[in-house]
């Protein structure tokens, strides 16, 4: 008989899982890199001058901030700057311009009293969208909520086998069809949803392209179709966002929310390799709430957005001297 007492050898005891904000610097590493060099040759020569200016300037661009929102950190940093006086970290003047720049962003998902509160996802092929309504639903049920999975991506059979996959790894049923209508899955899962007495449910839709004028049609078409079978709904509309997408990333905000009228986003796979600072291009362009961002493919790789949080692992933690005024 096996010893199911028996204590694990030192080689059998599982390794600690990183915490959240080491996966969240390792995640924003190639935006912080970016940052890395420019801060240091910056603030190295001990004054913010117009050529020290323009290192920031190209370090933000490179990092995907944007042009709108790298001028308007720099304006910032300036006013800030001047305010500090000797006592000044140039560091923490920067990451204050920048978390008050994202602090918009930062309102977390919110349930309703409606039930059931019908959460509509969106976003392009291979954004991660399905994998995001797993995670998602599990944050849900640690919430002490009740879900149930919609498959509306009808096209791909691979969506609606991997949504089925998310759904047994939580526990929670989810209503699909081997074809047809996505309206009409959306149709049933809601009525599914209100007979079992399910909290929340969490509507799958097809990939698309922003460009693809005929399936925009059709997601419309899907939000009309939920309002119809619950009143108000869906009460939050999420568009999932591969951060590695850089700029591009801000071209679908813009695309989805003219066609579908967004709550929020999640931002996913910053995985070493993103390009984070788009978040910051979002913030001034088209700012739309940042419900959630994504580390990695594990259940527990997605958390409430907190923008100074984000900031602190994305700029280089190296502080730098006292520097005079410019």
């Amino acid at each position: 008989m096996f010893d199911l007492f028996k204590k694990k050898s030192a080689d059998e005891t599982p390794a600690l899982q990183p915490s959240w904000s080491d996966r969240l610097k390792a995640g924003l590493g190639r935006s912080r890199e970016k940052l890395s060099g420019a801060l240091g040759g910056v603030f190295s020569r001990r004054k913010l001058d117009d050529q020290a200016l323009e290192a920031l300037e190209a370090a933000l661009l490179t990092g995907d901030v944007g042009v709108d929102a790298t001028e308007h950190l720099l304006a910032d940093l300036k006013q800030r700057w001047r305010r500090a006086g000797d006592a000044g970290d140039p560091r923490a003047e920067l990451a204050g311009a920048m978390a008050d720049l994202l602090a918009p962003l930062e309102k977390p998902l919110l349930i309703g009293p409606q039930r059931p509160f019908v959460i509509m996802l969106t976003g392009v092929n291979g954004a991660g969208k399905t994998t995001s309504i797993g995670k998602l639903a599990k944050w849900l049920q640690q919430q002490q909520l009740t879900v149930l999975l919609a498959a509306g991506d009808t096209f791909r059979a691979a969506a609606r086998e991997q949504l089925a996959i998310w759904g047994e790894r939580n526990g929670v049923a989810v209503i699909q069809q081997s074809g047809g209508d996505a309206a009409s899955v959306m149709f049933d899962a809601v009525g599914a949803a209100r007979a079992r007495g399910i909290d929340v449910v969490l509507a799958d839709t097809a990939g698309r392209l922003p460009t693809q004028a005929n399936l925009m049609e059709e997601l419309s078409k899907v939000k009309r179709v939920l309002g119809k079978a619950q009143d108000g709904a869906p009460h939050e509309i999420m568009l999932v966002l591969d951060a590695n997408t850089g700029q591009n990333a801000l071209a679908q905000v813009k695309a989805f929310d003219a066609a579908v009228g967004l709550t929020g986003l999640i931002v996913t796979k910053l995985d070493g390799s993103a390009k984070g600072g788009v978040v910051a291009a979002i913030a001034k362009q088209h700012p739309v709430p940042l419900r959630f961002i994504g580390v990695g493919e594990g259940v527990d790789d997605l958390r409430p957005f907190a923008a100074r949080e984000f900031v602190d692992a994305l700029l280089p933690a190296e502080a730098a001297d006292s520097c005079e005024r410019g």
